[in-house]
């Protein structure tokens, strides 16, 4: 986890142990032992993880796919639909059956309101990792092609009422946060990400990371624009649904 700056001078006391690598004149290269409390290493389980787990989290490579929108009706659709990966941990967000005393804020609106909830990726003891999450309480949604200009109350809530959320309690303002979605999601219920503009979060790139803002903007030009628009997306090479594009000539 990153180091807090109050206990950076802690490195430098008799409790750290160096090695010395290389020294030449005025430059020498360590490695360095640091105490205990200064090593911690932020840990997540999965337990019992599924194959699927074991998929996600194993180094692959990986390819672009230049989806449109009858792609996604013929191809991506039927395939999350198909797929039964649980995702009945957001729903105990929800409920709060699980996780409630990490709420920051609620909006317990059922068509238009959500809950933020810091992202399990930030130990919340430092802001330049900042991650929080936005989980609608709304169900159906899946993802950016599902959104119509229907859906703008909700998504102008969650940029507002978020920021307004982040400043108030860790004041952070939001031109210094990156406000996104990802396509394709990780987990198909809409949720959005909140994340320190400084910070290179995972997922925070060009080809999966759409900007809440421009979502916003797009809906309002155009109420079916994610149903039209063709998506670029990455696929892992062990995907099932990178074969379902190759099947069908589009990867």
């Amino acid at each position: 986890t990153p180091f807090q700056e109050e206990s950076i001078s802690d490195l430098l006391t008799k409790h750290t142990r160096l090695k010395l690598q290389m020294s030449n004149d005025i430059y020498s290269t360590y490695h360095l032992y640091p105490p205990p409390q200064l090593s911690e290493i932020k840990t997540t389980v999965v337990y019992p993880a599924t194959e699927k787990h074991l998929q996600k989290y194993l180094r692959q490579e990986v390819y672009l796919i230049r989806e449109t929108g009858e792609d996604y009706k013929n191809i991506a659709l039927p395939f999350i639909q198909s797929q039964s990966f649980s995702i009945q941990w957001v729903y105990n967000i929800l409920e709060k059956k699980a996780e409630a005393d990490r709420i920051i804020h609620e909006n317990p609106d059922s068509s238009n309101g959500f809950v933020l909830i810091p992202d399990f990726k930030w130990n919340q003891k430092q802001l330049d990792d900042l991650y929080l999450i936005a989980i609608c309480h709304r169900r159906g949604i899946k993802s950016l092609r599902d959104l119509t200009a229907e859906h703008l109350p909700l998504l102008r809530n969650i940029l507002q009422e978020g920021k307004d959320a982040i400043l108030k309690r860790f004041g952070v303002a939001g031109s210094q946060l990156r406000i996104y979605l990802h396509y394709q999601p990780s987990y198909f219920h809409l949720h959005v990400h909140f994340t320190a503009l400084s910070y290179d979060a995972p997922g925070c790139s060009v080809e999966r990371a759409h900007l809440l803002s421009d979502v916003i903007d797009n809906l309002e030009l155009d109420p079916q624009y994610y149903q039209k628009r063709t998506l670029t997306f990455a696929l892992r090479a062990d995907e099932a649904l990178l074969k379902k594009f190759q099947e069908a000539g589009k990867a």
